[in-house]
C-alpha cells in the first residue's frame, strides 16, 4: 500500500511538475488527478459513453473534486472553511468525505449516494467503493477511529466497515457486509458480522474457497429435513392403505 505521505493530496507530483510549487504547477496537478479520476470511471463502469459523460454526470468525481480542494484548505489551517466546502459537496453529490480523509490515486466511487468517509480513513491506489458504503468510527477520542483501506480494495453496496481496522490489499467486501475487524489481503467477506469465505491468489487471481461450517451445517439440516419428509409419507401411505378403485358400471 502507497504510505500515508504517499496517500495524501498535500503531498503528490505529477510527472510534468514533478515536486515544484506554485499555482501554476498545482493547476496542473489538479487538472491530471481529474483527467485520471475520468479515466478510471471509464475504465470500471461499463455504462460510461464519454470522458465528457463522467465528467458532468457523475457524483463520485464531483466528490472528489470537493474533496481535494477541502483537504487543501485544511491543510492550510482552515478547518471551518474545509468542512463548510465538505457539507455542500455533500448536499450536491450524496457523498460525504471528511476534509482530512486520505486518498490514493484510481479512486473510485460507482453512483456514490449515502457514501460516507470519515475523518482518519486511509484509503489506498486503485480501491472502488459502490452505493452506500460507510466507513465509520465508533471511538469518541481523537485518534485513528476509521478503517484503512489497503490497494485495490472493493467494497460492496451498502457494506459497513467499523473502526480503526486495516483492510488488506486486494480484499472484496461483499454488498450489505458489516466487518468489525481487520481482513486479511486477498480475502473476500460477506454477513453480519463479516466472515471470510474466500481468499484470491493475487498472482493469478485464482479464487481459493475456504470450508463455511455454517453452510456445512444448514445444508446437512435441509437434507436430514427431507428425508424425515420423505418417510413420513410414506408411513403415511401405509396407514392409509391402496385407494379403492372406483367400479365401473357396465352397459
Amino acid at each position: 500500500m502507497s504510505s500515508p505521505e504517499a496517500v495524501s493530496p498535500t503531498s503528490e507530483s505529477h510527472p510534468v511538475t514533478g515536486s515544484a510549487t506554485g499555482p501554476i504547477a498545482a493547476l496542473l496537478r489538479a487538472i491530471a488527478r481529474v483527467r485520471e479520476d475520468v479515466d478510471v470511471a471509464m475504465r470500471r463502469d461499463p455504462a460510461a459513453r464519454s470522458r465528457l459523460e463522467v465528467l458532468l454526470t457523475y457524483p463520485g468525481v464531483h466528490a472528489l473534486l470537493f474533496h481535494r480542494v477541502a483537504h487543501r484548505i485544511d491543510a492550510a489551517g482552515w478547518p471551518l472553511a474545509a468542512r463548510f466546502l465538505s457539507h455542500l459537496g455533500r448536499m450536491l453529490t450524496g457523498i460525504e468525505i471528511h476534509p482530512r480523509a486520505r486518498i490514493g490515486h484510481e479512486f473510485f466511487i460507482d453512483h456514490g449516494m449515502g457514501v460516507v468517509i470519515g475523518e482518519t480513513t486511509i484509503i489506498g491506489d486503485r480501491c472502488h467503493l459502490l452505493q452506500g458504503v460507510t466507513l465509520g468510527g465508533t471511538s469518541t477520542r481523537r485518534e485513528k477511529r476509521h478503517p484503512t483501506l489497503e490497494d485495490d480494495v472493493v467494497v460492496g453496496a451498502g457494506a459497513k466497515i467499523i473502526g480503526a481496522v486495516t483492510i488488506g490489499a486486494g480484499a472484496r467486501i461483499g454488498a450489505g457486509s458489516v466487518v468489525v475487524s481487520s481482513v486479511p489481503a486477498g480475502a473476500t467477506v460477506v454477513g453480519v458480522p463479516g466472515h471470510i469465505i474466500a481468499y484470491t491468489n493475487r498472482s493469478n487471481e485464482t479464487v481459493e474457497r475456504l470450508p463455511d461450517p455454517e453452510w456445512d451445517r444448514i445444508d446437512a439440516l435441509e437434507r436430514r429435513i427431507a428425508g424425515l419428509e420423505a418417510r413420513l409419507a410414506a408411513q403415511a401411505a401405509e396407514v392409509r392403505g391402496p385407494e379403492p378403485r372406483a367400479e365401473g358400471r357396465g352397459w
